[in-house]
């Protein structure tokens, strides 16, 4: 097996965690090592049996032998037990151990990074990539072990009883070294081919899975089903291919091997005939041979286990690497009475290579004040909301909160004081109760209970059978538009957060629940700093102050009447949507 020094780099990797189980791999060593010699020792007593005992007729020596095999044969399998035993136990351990780092890693990955891939494929690799490390980790490392000893030991015979044969039958074992090296490089790329063919198929899967109203709604189930079946015969091809390669490498292994014993079975016959070579070393030699094919032929097929291994390690180690770009300060700084004044110093940023979304914003927010920002599609709205969370960090600038930078608070502390309400309230399965005080386990019921008041659900919530404990479903699929909404607002208030964040939360919704759902925002915001970025300009009428985006910088800002009175972009805007009706000409 050719291993280049990325392969060496990340079997570094995979051995680091090993660290911690040292005691229980040495133990398992060992019971490797004694299992081996235990299987070794027996074609050796055949020997015995055949020119010693058999020929002598020494029953004694006989009934010894026997017992001494099954003996060996106990200890084999005792010790076989035992390695087993200790070796899956750190394998499963240590794949735990990856599993929570590569999902932990996949948390904190930069948006920019999970925005490139399907959700699925990240699924595939927790999933079916970890599969393949546990595999090669347990069962190919145990195999690969024990057969590399097993080979040692047995060749170490072989040259015991007769030098001239093995080195006659080591004649052929560089074409199986040729065979197996040549088949390696074609194995690596096969198995990188099904792991990514794999993630692209549970990569559609869950993707369509997931918009099934959609699919439905716009009659596309056979598109979707032919996008998956497509995929699905790609994966389909690199498995056959896979086992192609598989299937010739252990053939043509087998073949060198089968060839090597009729070779050394007609040079040692002609060896017995001429007296050089007892009947029993002969037998005992060909015993030998035919164990040897095991330990090649299993090395074949881990050789191959290991070669995917290395491919599904390389994407684990490529995402546990990735680019972090919201860095925990090394001395988080906690707010333990969060005011929520909210600063943008001068901030710029940009997504990629200095394309701008935001060029040189100012903004201050005085605690308890509540702000809408509108503009136009991309003029850079949610991009605030997300900078404000610290999803991303400033390209240039700062974002103060309370006097202090951003990027020195405690991330996860700081975002447990700010609550949000997107434009699609993603909620988890589980019960009405569980979705309210998501995040904030604290909570008891009455103060969900009371946040439910606030965001105007309680009195649905209260005439369903189940109560609060009512289960709501995947996304919150047996809610309507609203009622989602509203328990999101619930959710973001049960915390009593200092600063408010809704992005276009009633943008989806019609007019009569929409009006209602801004009852529960107006509720909601009360004595708390709030940024309300609207689509809608009637729900932000009410606003102390609203800013204007536009290309990234804030072209307007005032109250809603002083704005309609300059009749610049924000009237342009809100004339757009009907809404001009009520203003009087100059």
């Amino acid at each position: 097996m050719k291993l280049t020094p990325e392969d060496f780099r990340s079997y570094t990797r995979l051995l680091a965690y090993c660290g911690s189980y040292s005691a229980r791999i040495a133990a398992a060593l060992a019971c490797m090592v004694m299992s081996a010699v235990a299987g070794i020792v027996p074609p050796w007593l055949i020997k015995i049996v055949v020119d010693d005992v058999l020929i002598a007729g020494d029953r004694a020596a006989l009934n010894t032998l026997a017992v001494t095999v099954v003996i060996l044969s106990a200890l084999k399998v005792s010790f076989g037990y035992g390695y087993n035993y200790l070796m899956s136990w750190v394998g499963y351990k240590l794949i735990m151990d990856i599993r929570l780092s590569l999902y932990d890693r996949i948390q904190k990955l930069s948006f920019k990074i999970l925005y490139r891939k399907r959700m699925g494929e990240f699924v595939s690799i927790i999933t079916n990539d970890v599969a393949t490390l546990q595999s090669i980790m347990t069962t190919s490392a145990v195999e690969l072990v024990v057969q590399s000893v097993t080979f040692i030991g047995i060749v170490a015979f072989l040259f015991f009883i007769n030098w001239r044969l093995t080195l006659a039958t080591f004649v052929v074992i560089p074409v199986a070294v040729f065979a197996i090296d040549r088949a390696s490089a074609k194995l690596r790329a096969v198995g990188e081919a099904i792991q990514e063919q794999l993630a692209q198929l549970s990569g559609i899967a869950q993707e369509a899975l997931h918009s099934i109203r959609i699919v439905r709604a716009f009659a596309t189930e056979k598109h979707e089903f032919d996008r998956f079946a497509e995929k699905n015969r790609s994966h389909f091809k690199a498995l056959i291919r896979g086992t192609q390669t598989r299937g010739f490498l252990e053939g043509v292994v087998e073949i060198v091997l089968i060839t090597a014993m009729s070779f050394i079975l007609w040079l040692g016959g002609r060896d017995v005939v001429a007296g050089k070579l007892t009947a029993g070393e002969l037998i005992s030699f060909l015993t030998y041979i035919g164990l040897l094919v095991q330990p090649v032929r299993v090395t074949s097929r881990v050789v191959s286990a290991i070669q995917q291994g290395v491919a599904s390690a390389d994407r684990i180690f490529g995402i546990i690497d990735a680019e972090y770009d919201v860095p925990e300060p090394s001395s988080p700084i906690v707010l333990r009475d969060m005011r929520g004044e909210i600063v943008f110093d001068d901030v710029w940023f940009a997504y990629e290579d200095e394309r701008w979304v935001l060029r040189g914003l100012c903004l201050r927010a005085e605690p308890g004040e509540r702000i809408a920002i509108v503009g136009a599609t991309g003029a850079g709205k949610s991009t605030i909301g997300d900078l404000l969370l610290r999803f991303h960090d400033p390209t240039r600038g700062r974002i103060l909160i309370d006097g202090v930078d951003l990027r020195e608070l405690d991330t996860a502390s700081y975002r447990r004081r700010v609550g949000v309400v997107p434009q699609d309230p993603v909620l988890m399965k589980g019960s009405i109760s569980y979705n309210i005080s998501y995040g904030f386990e604290s909570a008891d019921e009455e103060s969900v209970r009371r946040a439910a008041v606030s965001a105007g659900i309680d009195e649905y919530v209260s005439s369903l059978p189940d109560g609060y404990g009512a289960e709501i479903g995947e996304r919150g699929v047996t809610l309507s538009g609203g009622q989602r909404q509203r328990v999101a607002i619930a959710r973001a208030i049960v915390r009593d957060p200092a600063i408010l964040l809704m992005d276009e939360a009633t943008s989806s919704l019609d007019a009569m629940v929409e009006l209602q759902v801004q009852r529960a925002m107006s509720v909601a915001m009360s004595g708390r700093t709030s940024l309300v970025i609207a689509h809608r300009l009637s729900t932000i009428r009410d606003s102390d102050r609203i800013l204007v985006l536009s290309d990234g910088i804030i072209a307007e800002e005032g109250r809603h009447e002083d704005l309609m009175d300059s009749r610049g972009y924000y009237f342009n805007l809100y004339s757009l949507q009907g809404g001009a009706a009520d203003v009087p000409n100059p």
